[in-house]
């Protein structure tokens, strides 16, 4: 039963890694009701005070309240040991018994998933890699599934160019569902939603925020997926403790090089020298890293010919014919009325094909 599920998550003391011990041991939460104590304690090597705990019952009145909130608010309620918990987090010792999400978890069954994060300060050539890497492995893996935070920067990025480049793309957060933080994403977890993504968390609506979820939340952005793939960091930004949970899940880490004078790339370049993280420039070099297999036959970048050029390509060269100082992609994407990740990815794909150049203050102009 979901309920004695549930339970066994709120049994104090007992914590993630604890969880996943006794259902390791037993499969399921009512078969670890079901055992004497003298076997939680010699069998499980439980303390005997939380033995008790369990076989009073303890939690069941948070469970049966957490039910009904889930209930209320269209959250799936997904233990370890169901069918559709995410393939890839099953085999963390420290995975979360209970996920909480709102879209389709199956998402995170895909044979290609992906988890991309860096820093909240993303820099133009960050955005460039995201849109450009992603681009290129939705080509190469129409199943490809993009994992990240949903935080501001890189993470927000990496959600964006899987939606421009038609995948599905999953959101992890350090917060009780339906919430989303920052609450100036909520459109885009939204979209992600409707676009048969999820959004996902470990936290319970009765979890007190005081702001010691996001490194917590780090260790399934790495376990969820195939490998990890750090686009900028700072030498001491929060996806260094990403990266280190991805090491200790023995998930491939691949980090984007960076400008040596730039700090936002110091944690990057670290990652890269010290051989923690594989060096990668192409999305070949992501596919490879992971050991997913690439037809021969699949180019490498897409390029756009100017004879070529569709409808809404040739209405963005039509709107740079007429300025000689360059136009933003947020005015790019108001005078065209799409939106600002589709633009990003047209531009990159232009900027491929030597049509059009990037002048500093993120400004484009014909070349």
């Amino acid at each position: 039963m979901i309920l004695d599920e549930l339970a066994l998550t709120f049994v104090p003391g007992l914590g993630s890694r604890g969880v996943a011990h006794l259902i390791n041991l037993y499969e399921g939460a009512e078969e670890v009701y079901a055992q004497p104590e003298y076997k939680l304690i010699l069998c499980a090597e439980l303390r005997q005070d939380i033995a008790t705990r369990i076989l009073q019952k303890t939690g069941y009145a948070e469970a049966e309240r957490e039910l009904r909130y889930c209930e209320d608010n269209g959250i799936n309620i997904t233990p370890s040991n169901h069918c559709e918990y995410p393939r890839l987090l099953r085999e963390v010792p420290d995975r979360p018994h209970i996920v909480y999400s709102i879209g389709d978890i199956k998402a995170l069954s895909s044979p290609h998933i992906l988890s991309v994060v860096g820093t909240r300060r993303i820099t133009s050539y960050g955005e460039t890699v995201c849109a450009r890497l992603i681009s290129e492995l939705a080509e190469m893996f129409p199943d490809l599934v993009v994992v990240s935070g949903l935080a501001f920067g890189v993470d927000a990025a990496a959600h964006r160019a899987a939606l421009a480049a038609g995948v599905r793309t999953v959101g992890v957060v350090a917060n009780k569902l339906p919430d989303v933080m920052p609450a100036q994403h909520l459109n885009l977890a939204k979209e992600m939603v409707e676009r048969g993504g999820a959004i996902i968390s470990e936290i319970h609506s009765q979890s007190k925020q005081n702001g010691t979820f996001y490194i917590p939340r780090n260790r399934i952005v790495a376990g969820v997926a195939d490998g990890l793939l750090i686009v900028e960091s700072p030498a001491n930004g929060g996806s260094l403790s990403t990266a280190k949970a991805a090491d200790a899940y023995s998930r491939t880490i691949m980090a984007v090089p960076g400008r040596i004078t730039d700090s936002r790339s110091e944690g990057t370049n670290h990652l890269i020298k010290t051989n923690v993280a594989q060096l990668v420039t192409s999305a070949r070099d992501v596919a490879e890293a992971l050991g997913w297999e690439v037809q021969s036959a699949v180019p490498e970048k897409l390029h756009y010919a100017p004879h070529s050029a569709n409808e809404r390509e040739q209405s963005v060269l039509n709107l740079l014919a007429n300025s000689s100082d360059g136009v933003s992609l947020e005015k790019i994407a108001e005078l065209t009325s799409l939106n600002i990740s589709e633009v990003s990815v047209i531009m990159l794909n232009m900027e491929l094909s030597g049509l059009v150049r990037q002048l500093p203050g993120k400004l484009y102009i014909l070349c």
